[in-house]
């Protein structure tokens, strides 16, 4: 029987509340692992003895396997049931942070983040798949993606704040066992509160060469990605990684086309234009967003000079703007449709990254830092909800999960190409020159060009969203839609 998207207790009652808080932790502990070794990674070197080039891997094994992963992990959410592969993916998750808060050598850390990213390509979709099923419209559906994009932002804004405090007041080695409490607690949580829907009908077998195919040719793009820090975009080894990823993933289509199986990804859900759309909006926001993060908390410790924990401290700005972006779009919902909000979203942000722009080699936190990041704050957390419920409008239940993976992917593959790229060009700007005037130079052009990305999201949203599902207000004001029953 197909899946109907639907989540059942034991004794035929929903447990939306302790689902949404099941789907909000999980989000916040991925989101918070992108960005909390960012701060530590200079004392992470020190204590496992990390040259130039392997530091680098702890950041880009997680990227590696939690981009490559995330189609492959939606389309087990929707085979196999969304709680079974949420509990795996949490198991997954925590004995890998156990793993690399204990680690003695280089090697055992990278293998953790390795493995900590292929619990999170499980976990994301998973999570996010639930939530959209469980809360399937109303007003009940915008508090919800209200809560998770909350959770989101506030998880990536907070990795660094509580990166830094860690690094500096415990160790290092506490950026990655704070996750442990929480998956535990999680994992616990969701054996107890939360039941998935029943896997959709398996009427065929797996498409298993289109899985290797997208999943190769997603993890060797971001191979290629984020290998640019050592190899240029115009290098034979980064042409040739980009060409056999395009490669792969042309077969792939291909496939996809032809196969007789059950295929991966439908490729019909991309005429879809909300799905297309809101997927290619939150690949440019991640591409601009995920750069700022970088580029701030560098300026604030090479530039002006700030420690780990008090660079981690100014980040809380961030945090609280992402918040209250959230809570907004929430309020907002009620009145006005999706389309709107990210447009309104993407401008705010744009000007955020604008402002950041103009930052001085002689500058503040208070005159330079505050202000640009309260305004992108505010409005990267005005897209987030706006663009799941956008990205997901019109697509069946049973597909529920893919749909999550696709978003997913979008946001981690646009953050890599994004960090890949900016960084690049900054670093290109700065030269050789090591002076605070060069450094500066470099990062005012990163965060300049995430705003003109973040202007190109907002023509994508302006353009190609034009769907009736970017049209619908997220809930209607008369009142709240009842919650999905439990039923056969």
């Amino acid at each position: 029987m197909p899946a109907t998207g639907k989540t059942e207790t034991s004794d035929g009652g929903v447990r939306p509340g302790l689902t949404l808080a099941v789907v909000a932790v999980v989000q916040f502990m991925v989101s918070l692992d992108v960005s909390v070794v960012n701060v530590g990674l200079p004392r992470i070197a020190a204590g496992l003895g990390f040259g130039p080039a392997g530091l680098t891997w702890v950041i880009n094994a997680y990227a590696l396997t939690f981009g490559g992963l995330l189609l492959l992990g939606g389309k087990a959410a929707d085979r196999y049931g969304r709680k079974r592969v949420l509990l795996f993916g949490l198991t997954l998750f925590g004995l890998a942070s156990l793993g690399g808060g204990l680690a003695q050598a280089p090697g055992q850390l990278v293998a953790a983040r390795t493995v900590q990213g292929i619990g999170a390509a499980a976990l994301a979709p998973a999570a996010l798949s639930l939530l959209t099923a469980t809360f399937p419209s109303g007003r009940a559906r915008v508090r919800a993606l209200g809560v998770w994009s909350a959770t989101n932002a506030a998880g990536a804004a907070f990795g660094v704040v509580a990166g830094g405090l860690l690094t500096q007041y415990a160790s290092w080695r506490w950026v990655m066992l704070v996750n442990v409490p929480m998956a535990a607690g999680t994992l616990a949580l969701a054996r107890l509160g939360v039941v998935g829907s029943r896997p959709a009908e398996r009427g065929s077998r797996p498409d298993v060469l289109g899985a290797v195919l997208a999943t190769a040719g997603m993890t060797l793009l971001v191979f290629g990605v984020v290998r640019t820090d050592r190899h240029a975009w115009t290098s034979p080894v980064t042409v040739t990684t980009l060409a056999c990823a395009v490669a792969l993933l042309g077969a792939f289509v291909a496939v996809e086309r032809t196969t007789a199986r059950e295929p991966l990804v439908r490729l019909g859900l991309f005429t879809n234009r909300s799905v297309a759309g809101g997927n290619l909006y939150n690949l440019l926001i991640g591409a601009a967003m995920t750069p700022a993060f970088y580029f701030g908390s560098l300026y604030l410790q090479e530039v002006l000079g700030h420690g780990p924990a008090s660079t981690g401290t100014m980040f809380l700005p961030v945090t609280l703007g992402l918040v209250a972006g959230s809570v907004l779009a929430v309020k907002l919902g009620y009145r006005f449709p999706a389309r709107l909000l990210l447009v309104a979203g993407g401008l705010l942000t744009a000007a955020g990254l604008a402002w950041f722009g103009r930052i001085s080699p002689a500058g503040s936190f208070t005159a330079d830092f505050l202000g640009p990041s309260i305004v992108a704050g505010i409005g990267f957390g005005l897209c987030l909800g706006p663009v799941v419920s956008t990205a997901t409008a019109g697509v069946a239940p049973h597909e529920a999960g893919t749909a999550s993976g696709l978003l997913n992917s979008s946001r981690q593959i646009g953050a890599s190409l994004g960090l890949a790229a900016l960084g690049t060009a900054a670093a290109h700007r700065t030269g050789h020159r090591g002076s605070l005037v060069a450094l500066t130079d470099g990062y005012r052009l990163g965060l300049t060009l995430g705003a003109g990305l973040t202007l190109a999201a907002v023509v994508v949203a302006l353009t190609v969203l034009r769907g009736p599902g970017a049209r619908v207000r997220l809930a209607q004001p008369e009142g709240d839609v009842d919650l999905v029953r439990a039923q056969d």
